[in-house]
């Protein structure tokens, strides 16, 4: 079992200094919960054997164990430098990133893990997670309409207690259609933006008619044969 096997490598070791078995027993120690003396050994080793990569992950994942996490992405970035597809390198780094709150840069890491490993479902579940915290959807965009905008039963009861309706009344009408129209009908540019989002907008050409007729309604008020 596991501490049989730990002393059986730390035996090996001890015998041997430069053998690659140092790989072995960090990570033996790493997986049993002992991660500083896991740091300790693969650092020793790796003095002797710096391009042994899969002990630089080892000694990567136990300083992440232990949240030193600047050290621990200073590892395994080497390795993903040397082993671009490295999936517990890339995975250790995205854990480094999520930890820090640093979403877009572990989501990145992510992507590239399930790349890697397609069908996992635990990268599947935590990509999927972590997409509607970095880009959450955009609420859907609703189309102000007409009835919206007037309020024509208050409008028309206004109006209908004055007959003929007064010059305020009728001045009040029209600075509400020209406020409504700017909202209707936007400028050049803010109508740029929106069609870059939509190609068609028949609520507001329903709406731009509507204005239209409340003018033709307001200009017959204020013509003199009333």
């Amino acid at each position: 079992m596991a501490p049989d096997r730990i002393a059986e490598l730390q035996r090996r070791v001890a015998a041997e200094p430069s053998s690659i078995a140092f790989a072995q027993l960090g990570e033996e120690l790493r997986r049993v919960g002992a991660n500083e003396q896991a740091i300790v050994v693969c650092r020793t080793g790796l003095e002797r054997h710096p391009g042994y990569l899969s002990a630089r992950v080892t000694l990567g994942r136990a300083l992440l164990e232990i949240d030193r996490l600047d050290e621990a992405h200073a590892e395994l970035s080497i390795v993903v430098s040397n082993a671009s597809d490295n999936l517990a390198a890339i995975r250790g780094l995205a854990e480094i990133h999520q930890r820090r709150g640093e979403l877009g840069q572990a989501l990145d890491h992510y992507r590239r893990a399930l790349e890697l490993a397609r069908h996992d479902p635990d990268l599947e579940e935590t990509v999927e997670r972590m997409q509607k915290q970095v880009a959450p959807p955009a609420p859907q965009e609703t189309e102000v309409s007409i009835e919206a905008l007037f309020d024509f039963d208050r409008l028309v009861e206004q109006l209908g207690a004055e007959t003929p309706p007064s010059i305020q009344a009728l001045d009040v009408l029209a600075a509400s259609i020209d406020a409504n129209r700017s909202r209707v009908n936007p400028s050049p540019i803010r109508q740029q933006a929106v069609d870059s989002t939509r190609t068609t907008a028949p609520a507001a050409r329903q709406d731009e008619q509507a204005l239209n007729e409340l003018e033709g309604w307001l200009a017959a008020l204020r013509s003199p044969s009333r």
